[in-house]
C-alpha cells in the first residue's frame, strides 16, 4: 500500500509542478503569437504602399512615353522633323 501512496504523491506532485510550465508555455506562445501578428500587420501595409507606389509610377511611365510627349521633345529640343517623303530611302534585303 505504500509503494501505491508513493507513486501517487509523486504523480500529484509531477502534475503541480507541470501546471506552472504549461501556463509558462503557453504564456510564451501567446506572446510570439501576437508578434507574428503585429509583423503581418506592418507587412500588409508596407504591401499596399508598394501597391500604391507601383501604380503612380506605372501611370508616370504612361505619361512620360506618350507618342505626343516624345514628339514634342524631339521637335523642341533636339530639333527633330518628320521626314517629306523625297527624303525616305526605302531598302529591302533579300534573304
Amino acid at each position: 500500500m505504500k509503494g501505491k501512496d508513493l507513486g501517487w504523491k509523486i504523480f500529484t506532485i509531477a502534475c503541480a509542478a507541470l501546471v506552472p510550465i504549461l501556463f509558462a508555455l503557453n504564456a510564451m506562445q501567446a506572446d510570439r503569437y501576437m508578434k507574428a501578428q503585429d509583423e503581418i500587420k506592418q507587412l500588409e501595409q508596407k504591401q499596399v504602399e508598394l501597391v500604391e507606389e507601383n501604380k503612380r509610377l506605372i501611370t508616370d511611365i504612361s505619361l512620360l512615353s506618350s507618342g505626343e510627349r516624345v514628339g514634342k521633345i524631339a521637335e523642341e529640343e533636339l530639333g527633330m522633323r518628320k521626314a517629306e517623303s523625297e527624303e525616305i530611302v526605302r531598302v529591302e534585303m533579300r534573304r
